[in-house]
Parts: C-alpha cells; structure tokens; sequence
C-alpha cells in the first residue's frame, strides 16, 4: 500500500513539474477582508453586503460557502473566495463524484448572470499546520485534483482558481534570505506550486506579526508595526524595518529554491486583535492595520520584490467572532476592524476614505441584565460559569477592555452577555434573583456591555452614541413589550 501511494505521489510531481515555471502576473494589489461567521450575534447577510459595498471593498474571502452568505453575495460584484473546510479534504480526495457535487452546489450555481464573482475556491484553511500533525496532508493534492477536474467538467477551470491557505509555519528560517519548507513539506509543497503554477493561480498565505509578539517576550514590539524601528534585520545587501516584509521575503526565498521565483503570493489573512490580550489594543490594531494598508498600496514591494507587492491582501477580519475557540488565546474572538454589530472601533482607510459604519441593524431594545445591587453574590459563581460557557466574557481576561471593572461588574458583564445572546429573554437574567434588567447603560470605560442584534434589517437607526433605539416607534414598542413581560 504505501509502495502504491508512494508510486501515484512520484507521478503527480512528475507530471506537474513537466509543466514550465511561469512568470509572475504583476496585477495591482487589493485589499480585501475575511467574512467570518463563527459569530454569537450576527448581522443580516445583507446588511453585511451593504457594508462591504459602502466601504468599496471589492474582495471577500469566507471560509465555507454558506448559502446565506452566497445569496446576499450574488450582484454584488464583489470577488468571491470560498472555502472548503479541512475535514472535507478526505472525501474530495477520493471522491470524484463528491469533489463534482460539491462544486455544483457551491460554485456552478452562483456562477451564472447576476449571481457571485467567485474567483478563488481555498481548498482547506491551513491544512499543514504543525499542529495538527499531517492530519490533512495527504489529502491535499488529491483533491486539488479532484476539483479541478470538477471545475473543466462545469467549464469553470478557466475562470475559478483553486488555492491552498497556508500558514507561515509551513517554512522557517533565521534569515529571509534563508527561507526553506519545513522538511516534512518539501514534496507536498512542490507538488502544490507545481500545481498552482499550472494553473496560473497564486500561492496563499496567512501571516500574523501579533502571534510572534505573543508568543514571544523578547519579540521586539516596534519591529512588528511599519512605523520604524530600532531592531532592523540586516539579511546581506536587504535590511528589514517590520516583520511582515521579512516573513513575505522568507515564504518568497523558499518558493525560488523551489523553482519557483516569480510565484504570485496573495497573503489570505493578516490583522491585528483589539482585546483578549495585553498587546491587543485599539491603538495597536490601528497602527498595524493603517501602516500595513498603506505599506501595501504604496506598490514599494518588499528587498526580495521590489516594486511588487502581494497580489491581494485579505485584512482579519471584518468582525469580531464570539463563538470561536480562545485555545490559542482569549484574543482569538476580536481580530474585526468592526464590532459584532458592523460599528468601525477604530478609524481606518482602507483606500477609499475612512470606514464607514453598517446601516439599517436591526438592535434589541436598549436594556440590559446587571447583578442586582441588593442581593448577596457569595453564590454567584455557578452562575457566572454557566454564563460564561455559553456567552463571550473573554474581555474580562488580562489584559481584556473589561479587566479592571471589579467583581460585581465582571458578574453584570457575565450575565448580560448571555442575556444579550438569549434575545433579551426575561428568564435568562433570573440567576435565582441574582440578576436584574436595567434601563441605564452600565458600560464603564473603555468596557462596553452590548445590546444584541436582530438577523434582519431595521427600519430605524441608532444615533452615533449607540445609546438610543432605534426609532421613536420600536423605541416605544420595547417599553411596551417590556411591560407587557
């Protein structure tokens, strides 16, 4: 058996380098953001549209192809990149008819007049991860094969490209100059550049200066942002001022000891987080962002390319997502330039003017459940947990935008957040009397306790304070509904 896959693994790569290496398509650079659904309180995709096209961001990459999203995409014009989760990569790789399936649901049916510009389809999302082991490896290249067969069957081969989203510790080096593929990569990796540079697609990859930041004390913290900084790394004629051109440069110098120099690179995800962490700030997050945008747009490239900068740049991520795993760190739930409820936290241009908020979101009346004042919390802490389990209380962690507020205010924070997720339901601020709805916002600081969205659009709006409902009519109809409980 393993003679046998060895045997097909040596004719992939033999009929894939048989093709010749192409030269780099020098396109101008986009910006572009990841939608990301793993959300407690999501927006109508829709209003989401609305926000993308209000901002004039042009390209949008999800991580699946939820049909939802897909329709509210459709006439949009806005370029499409979906994706195929990991765990489907074993049925695509030995299953032609799933692999042409697939396709038929999720992109030949978005593919026809006023429907989704899909442009890429990302086949797993970092499926050489170091941590998952070679878990997905093997099923990669089978079922780039598969699709793309798939695709010439739907006479879409020429017009979708399939890509793989790599995470940057798929190579390493000391210096960029240096930069090589983890060893137990080197042959999967070449048949993928192999098979992208058929194709005429690019090689995607997911890069994250806060990560080595974080994980990492002596990481010198100016040599993470593109302000300047008094740790360059000089790498032979090149000096490196941030650590986003140096990481660039080491994916770039591994591809050219591929034989594959002039590969176009778009980079799939790249941000900063605004909490959950001690380094992850508002402040922080505007600095990298803006000085990467503009670093980007500048066309400067980097000492390995210059004057040829990543083809796309897929900013992480549009929003805040509070069902995600805090495995890697609390921080992991608020990598959005916007809040849940499509509110810029900071200001951001992206190109096109500053960004603009969401329109027409449709809120829960303005209340809130806080720890009742007159009750003894000596018992509270089932109840927090139980909370916490099922709400985002992350921002009460060090570090966090909620982490000074005391004991009582971490019990409010708690209880609201599963209050705010249950829909404002009377029942879920009981706590066995330990909670109590309240009309007075009790945001402190830079904390703020949310109020929950609706998945529709309002017909109403919320002035810029946040502090006011919707409109006169729904306001007065929350007193009532309020009331009438």
């Amino acid at each position: 058996m393993k003679m046998a896959t060895a045997h097909l693994s040596s004719k992939i790569l033999h009929l894939l380098l048989c093709v010749s290496v192409s030269s780099v398509v020098v396109v101008e650079s986009g910006i572009g953001v990841n939608w990301g659904t793993v959300a407690l309180h999501r927006l109508a995709p829709d209003t989401v549209v609305d926000l993308l096209k209000d901002n004039k961001i042009t390209k949008v990459k999800l991580f699946d192809a939820d049909p939802t999203v897909m329709k509210a995409l459709m006439g949009s014009g806005i370029e499409v990149m979906v994706g195929i989760p990991n765990e489907m990569l074993s049925l695509l790789s030995t299953s032609p008819s799933a692999s042409d399936l697939w396709v038929s649901l999720n992109v030949s049916r978005y593919m026809v007049k006023g429907g989704v510009h899909i442009k890429f389809v990302a086949v797993g999302n970092e499926p050489f991860l170091s941590s998952y082991s070679g878990q997905f490896q093997s099923y990669v290249v089978p079922a780039l094969m598969n699709l793309q067969q798939s695709l010439a069957k739907a006479n879409l081969a020429g017009t979708v490209k399939l890509v793989v989203p790599c995470n940057a510790d798929a190579y390493e080096s000391s210096l960029p100059s240096q930069g090589t593929f983890r060893t137990d990569l080197t042959e999967i990796i070449t048949q993928l550049v192999s098979f992208l540079n058929s194709n005429n697609a690019p090689f995607v990859v997911n890069i994250y200066p806060f990560l080595s930041l974080y994980a990492n004390s002596d990481f010198p913290q100016d040599y993470a942002f593109f302000n300047g900084t008094t740790h360059a790394v000089t790498d032979g004629p090149n000096v490196y001022y941030n650590a986003f051109d140096g990481n660039f440069d080491t994916l770039v110098a591994a591809l050219g000891k591929l034989g594959f120099p002039q590969m176009p690179i778009v980079v799939g995800e790249v941000g900063w987080p605004t909490d959950g962490a001690p380094s992850a700030n508002l402040t922080a997050a505007k600095s990298f962002n803006q000085g990467l945008v503009r670093s980007v747009l500048s066309n400067k490239g980097t000492p390995l390319r210059p004057g040829v900068p990543p083809m796309d740049v897929y900013l992480f991520s549009l929003f805040d997502e509070g069902g995600k795993s805090v495995l890697p760190g609390n921080f992991e739930r608020h990598w959005g330039i916007f809040s849940f409820d499509g509110q810029a936290k900071y200001p951001l241009n992206l190109g096109n003017g500053l960004l603009k908020n969401a329109r027409e979101v449709g809120y829960l009346p303005s209340r809130w459940c806080v720890a009742n004042p007159t009750r003894d919390l000596s018992a509270v802490e089932n109840h927090f947990k139980l909370a916490c389990s099922y709400a985002d209380c992350t921002t009460l962690s060090y570090g966090g935008s909620c982490n000074d507020i005391g004991e009582k205010g971490n019990v409010s924070y708690a209880f609201n957040s599963y209050y705010q997720l249950q829909k404002q339901n009377p029942r879920s601020c009981e706590f066995d009397g330990l909670g109590l709805v309240t009309f007075l916002d009790p945001s402190v600081g830079d904390c703020r306790f949310l109020v929950g969205v609706t998945d529709v659009k309002s017909l109403g709006f919320r002035f810029n304070g946040g502090g006011s409902i919707l409109s006169l009519i729904i306001f007065w109809g929350g007193l009532l509904f309020y009331h009438i409980i």
